[in-house]
């Protein structure tokens, strides 16, 4: 018969041994999570440049043929410092995005421009709320030369225009604020008070407009942030931006003007925005030009009082 001390030996020796077998299985498990992380990082890094430009609209043979020819000169680098340095439109940090990414394709210190670039792939929806631009808050500056702060829309030179299903652009604050060169199916102007104000849009027969695109990118959305200049736009020649629903809400501007060029739009609601300059009714701040185009036009109480330039 075994005596009680060879039991608790045999015990013991037992349960060491499994302690190590336990911390080697342990060691082993957290060795290959932390390789697979890194290799997950690396193929990130490698990949998003790819991204990046089939977002853009270039086909995949041609974003490789880009991506092989930057690599030789070096252009990875980078792609690579964009991942490590964490900047994120989420979180309202500055750079240009080229939609739907969240990540930057560049980034200044320098300046605190945000620019949003759209063509090619439709995106859900943006949304940009609680923001200031322009020289509104302390120690901002913009670029010389510059007088708008914000810009929404195509872009002449290439004949591009923003599509978009339903815009919502309310509880803007500027100096003075432009629509032109818009259709719009459904143009609701409501509750508006500015300091001049030109409302003078043409009727017409704008469609209906809705984004679909099947497997279409992810929402853009971002709430806070201080910029020198907010840019919306469609830069790519031949490529309308498209957006499903974009609401941009509670901006503050000072030091520029606001405007709002070349859209096709659904629904364009323009709500409870303060608009002046402190130059009497005579200069008008608040303007909607004759090339605004509606198929259903619905103004309410839109007032002129006097309002002076944003402080």
């Amino acid at each position: 018969m075994l005596g009680t001390g060879f039991v608790k030996r045999r015990a013991v020796s037992l349960y060491k041994r499994a302690h190590r077998w336990r911390e080697n299985v342990l060691t082993r498990i957290e060795y290959v999570q932390k390789e697979s992380a890194r290799w997950r990082l690396a193929f990130n890094t490698i990949k998003l440049p790819y991204n990046l430009l089939t977002m853009a609209g270039f086909s995949p043979r041609m974003a490789g043929t880009l991506i092989f020819a930057g690599v030789t000169v070096g252009g990875g680098v980078v792609a690579n410092e964009t991942v490590l340095s964490g900047y994120s439109f989420a979180r309202g940090d500055p750079g240009i995005y080229l939609a739907p990414a969240d990540t930057p394709i560049e980034y200044s210190s320098d300046n605190q421009t945000l620019r949003v670039d759209l063509g090619g792939t439709p995106v859900g929806e943006i949304i940009i709320e609680d923001v200031s631009i322009g020289t509104s808050y302390t120690g901002s500056t913009i670029p010389q030369a510059v007088t708008e702060v914000i810009v929404v829309g195509g872009v002449s030179t290439v004949s591009t225009y923003l599509e978009v299903g339903h815009l919502v652009i309310d509880r803007w604050r500027c100096s003075k604020l432009t629509f032109s060169n818009i259709e719009a199916y459904e143009l609701n102007v409501k509750w508006n008070s500015s300091d001049g104000q030109s409302i003078a849009p043409i009727a017409g027969v704008p469609r209906p407009r809705a984004i679909g695109g099947g497997n279409r990118a992810d929402s853009m959305t971002s709430s806070g942030g201080y910029y020198d200049l907010i840019k919306i736009r469609a830069p790519t020649s031949g490529k309308n931006g498209q957006v499903d629903y974009m609401r941009l809400s509670n901006i503050y501007s000072k030091g520029g003007n606001c405007l709002v060029d070349r859209l096709k739009v659904g629904t364009l609601d323009i709500i409870l925005n303060e608009i002046g300059n402190g130059d009497g009714f005579d200069d008008k701040d608040f303007i909607i030009e004759d090339s605004v185009i509606y198929k259903t036009f619905n103004s309410v109480d839109n007032y002129e009082v006097s309002i002076s330039p944003p402080s």
